[in-house]
C-alpha cells in the first residue's frame, strides 16, 4: 500500500533500485545532492543537475520539465554517500513563475523501477520559496528510508546549496541555472494547429488591451486543449468514428490529460476543464465590456455635436454605433457558446468515468461501490458554475489529505432564484452537506483508515445523522453536552501533540497503543452550544495544528451565534474553506477574480446509495478487526 507521508514523516525502502517521480504543473528543474554522514555536500561533483546529470547510483533529467523521472541506485552510490536529498528549483528565463505559492503544489513519489508506488509526498504550504528540499534518501544501520522534508527556500537554488554546507554553491546555482537555459534554448517549439492564428488562450492575458485588437474583437479559434496538463495533440477521434475534417475540434476523451494514472488524468482534466471555462468566460466578458465602452464613446460623440443630436443624422450615427455594438457582442457571444459546447461535450464524457471519489451520488458508479484498497488523491466537495451558463459544472476536487477544515456555514443564506432560507432551514440543509461529505470521505479511505466523530451538545443534528449513526459508521455516539465536547477535544489534542512530537523525533509509527492512528474527522454542529473558553482555544488548535498529521474539523456553524467571541474566532473562520448548503456565488478565484457559485453534492432525495455504501463499509471494517 503506497504510503502518503506528511512533512517530516520517514517511510522505509524495501529495495536499492527505485525511481523518484515529481509532477509540478509548470517547467522545473530537477536536481539531487548527494551528502556524508553529517549531510554535508562536499563539493560540486556532489550535485547530479541538467548541466552534469550522471553521477555514480544517480541520473536526473538534462532539462526543465513539468514531469521528471529520476533513476536511483543506492546500491551503486559511493560509500561515503548517507544521504541523497531531491531538490527542485524553478528556473529563471524570462515570463516562468518566479515562486512556487504562486504554481500548483508539486507532488513527488517514490517508486519501483516497475511504476508500483512505495510513499508519495505532496509539497504544500509553499509560498516566496523558488528552490525547495523535496525528499531525501537516508542510510541509517545499514538500511535505506525516504523522509518527506518540504524545506523551502525563498532566496533560491543558491541559498538551497549553501545550507547543505556546499563550497561555491553561488557559482554552481549559476551554471545549473545556464546550462537549463541552454536547454531551453535548443528545445524546438510544438508545431501549431492551423487554426491557431495567434497565441493559445492559455497564453492570452486577461486583459481586455490584451485581448483586443483594433476593431474590439479577436476572431480565434474554439479552446486550444494544449495546456500544460494535456499533451499536444491530445483527444485523438475514437477508431470507431469516422475522421475528423481539417479544422474541427476532436471528440473529447475521459482521461485526456497527462498523470501516472487513470484517477491522476481525470483530476488533471477536470482542473483543466475548469481553467478553460475561467479564461474562456473572462474573454466573453472582456469583449462585452469592450463592446459597451466603445458604444458609450461613440454616443457621446454623437451628442457632443448639435448638428447630430437632432434629425436623420443623428438618428443614423446612433443606429450605426448600436449596429456596431450588436456585432461585436453576437460575435463574441458566437465564439464563447462555441467554447461552452465543446466544455459541454468534454463534461458529458468525463462525468459517467469519474471513480466515486470524483463523482456525484447519482453516478452509477456508487451502485457498484467496494472498500478501496487506498485513499484516493482527490475528493469532490461540491460543484462550480458560472452564471453565464448554470448547467455547466465543473467539479470542486480537493487534494487529500485535506489541507485545511471545512466549515458548512449554517446561517440565513438566499439561494437560488431569490428563495430565502431562514435560520431553521439552512441548519437542517447544513447537516444534510455535513453528512453527506463526512460519508464520502469515509467512504473513499480503505476499512479502518479514516474515523468520524461527532459533537453534537444539543442534539440538534440527530435525525441528520442518522446514516451516519444508524450503520455504525462513526467512531462512537455524539458527544453531547459540555462533558462530551471536552472529553473528545482533550483526546483528539492528545492525538495531534503525540503525532508531532513522533514526527518531530523521526519516529511517527512509535505511538502509544491508544492512540487511533487512522486519520480523525471532527464534525462540531452548532458551535458554539457547550463550549467555554478553553474548549474553543482547543478547537482552535485542532484547526491550525490537525491537518497535518491527519486530524480534519468540519464546522457546521453560524458565524452570528459566536459573535461575543468578536475578533478572537476570526483565525479560526478564516483557516477554514467556507461551503454552503444551497447555492451561493461565495468562491473566487485568484486567477480571473470570477465569483463562482458553489452547489454541494447531495444524495438525490428517496435514494438509499448512501445507507448502502456506510454499511458495506462498516461491515468491512468489522471484518477486519
Amino acid at each position: 500500500m503506497t504510503a502518503e507521508l506528511v512533512r517530516g514523516q520517514n517511510h522505509p525502502l524495501s529495495q536499492v533500485r527505485v525511481e523518484i517521480r515529481v509532477s509540478a504543473g509548470v517547467p522545473v528543474l530537477v536536481g539531487a545532492a548527494l551528502g556524508d554522514e553529517h549531510g554535508t555536500v562536499r563539493g560540486a561533483q556532489w550535485v547530479a543537475h541538467p548541466g552534469a546529470p550522471t553521477l555514480p547510483g544517480i541520473e536526473v533529467s538534462g532539462q526543465a520539465a513539468a514531469d521528471h523521472r529520476l533513476a536511483v541506485d543506492l546500491a551503486a552510490l559511493p560509500e561515503a554517500v548517507h544521504r541523497v536529498s531531491v531538490v527542485l528549483a524553478l528556473p529563471t528565463q524570462p515570463g516562468g513563475a518566479l515562486r512556487f505559492g504562486a504554481v500548483a503544489a508539486p507532488r513527488t513519489a517514490v517508486t519501483t523501477p516497475d511504476g508500483t508506488e512505495i510513499a508519495r509526498f505532496t509539497l504544500t504550504g509553499l509560498d516566496a520559496e523558488s528552490a525547495v528540499v523535496a525528499l531525501e534518501l537516508y542510510r541509517r544501520h545499514d538500511a535505506w528510508k525516504v523522509r518527506a522534508v518540504g524545506q523551502g527556500y525563498a532566496r533560491g537554488l543558491p541559498a538551497l546549496l549553501a545550507d547543505q554546507g556546499l563550497p561555491g554553491a553561488e557559482e554552481l546555482a549559476a551554471a545549473i541555472q545556464e546550462a537549463v537555459t541552454a536547454s531551453l534554448a535548443r528545445a524546438v517549439p510544438a508545431p501549431r494547429s492551423q487554426d491557431a492564428s495567434g497565441p493559445t488562450a492559455r497564453q492570452q492575458a486577461a486583459s481586455p488591451d490584451a485581448r483586443q485588437p483594433e476593431d474590439g474583437w479577436s476572431t480565434g479559434g474554439p479552446i486550444d486543449y494544449s495546456h500544460p496538463r494535456r499533451p499536444a495533440g491530445s483527444a485523438p477521434s475514437l477508431s470507431s468514428e469516422a475522421p475528423v475534417p481539417d479544422g474541427q475540434p476532436a471528440p473529447p476523451v475521459a482521461g485526456d490529460a497527462v498523470g501516472w494514472s487513470m484517477e491522476e488524468r481525470l483530476y488533471n482534466q477536470v482542473w483543466g476543464m475548469f481553467e478553460d471555462l475561467a479564461r474562456t468566460t473572462a474573454a466573453y466578458r472582456s469583449a462585452v465590456d469592450f463592446a459597451d465602452s466603445r458604444l458609450e464613446k461613440e454616443l457621446d460623440q454623437v451628442l457632443a455635436d448639435p448638428r447630430n443630436r437632432l434629425g436623420a443624422a443623428g438618428d443614423a450615427a446612433r443606429e450605426a454605433a448600436q449596429a456596431r455594438h450588436t456585432q461585436l457582442t453576437d460575435q463574441a457571444r458566437a465564439a464563447f457558446d462555441r467554447d461552452l459546447a465543446q466544455l459541454t461535450a468534454e463534461s458529458e464524457v468525463v462525468e459517467p468515468a469519474l471513480p466515486p471519489a470524483y463523482a456525484r451520488w447519482d453516478n452509477p458508479v456508487w451502485h457498484g461501490y467496494r472498500v478501496p484498497a487506498e485513499p484516493p488523491m482527490a475528493l469532490r466537495l461540491g460543484d462550480l458554475c458560472l452564471p453565464e451558463n448554470p448547467l455547466l459544472r465543473i467539479p470542486l476536487l480537493a487534494r487529500l489529505p485535506l489541507e485545511r477544515g471545512l466549515w458548512i456555514d449554517s446561517g440565513p443564506l438566499e439561494g437560488p432564484d431569490d428563495t430565502f432560507h431562514d435560520s431553521a432551514s439552512t441548519r437542517r440543509l447544513a447537516m444534510e452537506s455535513a453528512v453527506a461529505l463526512a460519508a464520502r470521505l469515509l467512504a473513499v479511505h480503505p476499512a479502518g483508515e479514516f474515523a468520524v466523530q461527532v459533537v453534537d451538545p444539543a442534539g440538534a443534528g440527530a435525525e441528520a445523522l442518522m446514516p451516519l449513526t444508524g450503520t455504525g459508521a462513526v467512531a462512537g455516539p455524539p458527544a453531547r453536552g459540555a462533558a462530551g465536547v471536552t472529553e473528545v477535544l482533550e483526546r483528539l489534542t492528545r492525538r495531534v501533540d503525540l503525532t508531532q512530537m513522533a514526527v518531530r523525533g523521526g519516529a511517527a509509527e512509535a505511538l502509544p497503543p491508544d492512540v487511533d492512528t487512522a486519520q480523525q474527522l471532527l464534525i462540531v454542529n452548532d458551535f458554539p452550544h457547550g463550549f467555554d473558553d478553553r474548549a474553543v482555544t482547543r478547537l482552535r488548535y485542532l484547526a491550525d495544528e490537525g491537518p497535518a498529521v491527519g486530524v480534519h474539523l468540519m464546522m457546521v456553524a453560524d458565524r452570528e451565534d459566536a459573535e461575543a467571541y468578536g475578533p478572537l474566532l476570526d483565525p479560526l473562520w478564516r483557516s477554514l474553506m467556507r461551503l454552503t448548503p444551497v447555492p451561493d456565488d461565495h468562491l473566487a478565484d485568484p486567477w480571473v477574480g470570477h465569483a463562482w457559485t458553489y452547489e454541494p453534492c447531495l444524495v438525490p432525495p428517496g435514494s438509499r446509495v448512501l445507507v448502502q455504501v456506510l454499511t458495506e463499509l462498516t461491515e468491512a471494517r468489522t471484518k477486519g478487526k
